[in-house]
């Protein structure tokens, strides 16, 4: 994964704040419930990367 992918996932995940944040403001429990899944799926995609990247550092040694 690129460097631009992890931005990607950081934005994702920060747009899953904002969601749960507005829903939770204005009692919105399906944008709440919303914002907590893109957090949830920019988590485990960011999670991807981590062990992408420590496999490419073991192969690289």
């Amino acid at each position: 994964m690129g460097l631009g992918d992890k931005f990607e996932n950081k934005a994702e995940e920060l747009k899953g704040k904002t969601k749960e944040h507005v829903g939770d403001a204005t009692d919105n429990r399906d944008l709440e419930a919303e914002g907590k899944a893109d957090q949830a799926k920019a988590g485990v995609k960011q999670a991807g990367e981590h062990v992408k990247d420590a496999v490419r550092d073991v192969t690289d040694k």
